[in-house]
């Protein structure tokens, strides 16, 4: 079992707006490869929504399905797996305001359920988790900063810089 913690800053947006933004799940597919899709199933207009997740992991589909809590007064948003390819998948989003925009936590812990291999996927697993998370908050909120990984902090940044100058030269 693993878990991971990534905390982002983004400056010039407001942490409300931030955690709307966050919020649709759907448009994740946009900004990273590795997410295929996502499909949202509305619920009432205050109680949890149900997402199916579709994800490119090692060669070869990662699914499962979700059950999403959201919590707006408090900007939080807490998810588990209800079925699919992890043993155990569960986290949370936090946005916080900051002086001069928000701060975005995002937590998880997941297990594949095969121990023998955990060694090697998990933290392949991590890595993928973190800059697919850290591009999507990138895409979704602009001006983003990773806190306290420079390994992350370093991809999101090339990462970041390289869609700047295509956008650059395609002007």
């Amino acid at each position: 079992m693993r878990s991971l913690e990534l905390t982002l800053r983004s400056t010039g947006i407001d942490a409300d707006a931030a955690y709307q933004r966050i919020t649709e799940f759907e448009r994740y597919p946009e900004f990273v490869d590795e997410v295929r899709s996502v499909v949202v199933h509305p619920g009432d207009a205050d109680g949890p929504l149900a997402s199916d997740w579709d994800i490119f992991f090692r060669n070869g589909p990662l699914r499962w399905s979700e059950i999403d809590y959201f919590q707006r007064d408090a900007r939080r948003i807490v998810f588990e797996q209800t079925d699919g390819d992890f043993e155990l998948f569960r986290g949370s989003w936090r946005i916080e305001p900051v002086a001069d925009g928000c701060e975005v936590t995002f937590e998880v812990t997941f297990d594949f359920g095969i121990p023998s291999l955990a060694g090697v996927l998990e933290p392949i697993a991590t890595k993928v988790l973190k800059e697919a998370i850290a591009t999507i908050v990138g895409s979704l909120l602009g001006n983003v900063t990773v806190i306290g990984d420079p390994a992350t902090a370093a991809v999101i940044k090339a990462r970041f810089a390289g869609a700047d100058e295509r956008s650059a030269s395609a002007a």
